[in-house]
């Protein structure tokens, strides 16, 4: 009798011995194939870094945004402070404000 191996290449874990011997005397084999376990779902990194990207973002200009503000309100007291002290007290009427502490 000749050496016949599987067909193709569909169970390469049936020992040739154990084939040949089903085969001659006419049992049937079973071959059990299990099915590889689905992939978990992949994270799209495109999506999730472009999503950060645009939050990061939005977070840095925020604090542009806030450190502008700091500046302006800082000039802008400090120009008070400059005219007020400049300008002296103001009196209407009698009645005579002091906008600065008087130096001594």
């Amino acid at each position: 009798m000749a050496h016949r191996d599987p067909p193709g290449h569909l169970a390469p874990h049936i020992p040739a011995d154990d084939w040949n011997r089903a085969t001659a005397a006419g049992a049937p084999v079973v071959i059990v194939v299990h099915p590889t376990p689905p992939a978990p779902p992949h994270i799209p990194w495109r999506r999730v870094l472009a999503v950060l990207a645009v939050a990061g973002a939005a977070a840095v200009g925020g604090w542009g945004l806030v450190v502008a503000v700091c500046t302006l309100l800082d000039a802008t007291a400090h120009a008070a402070t400059v005219i007020a002290g400049a300008a002296g007290p103001i009196g209407i009427g009698g009645i005579t404000l002091r906008l600065t502490r008087p130096t001594k």
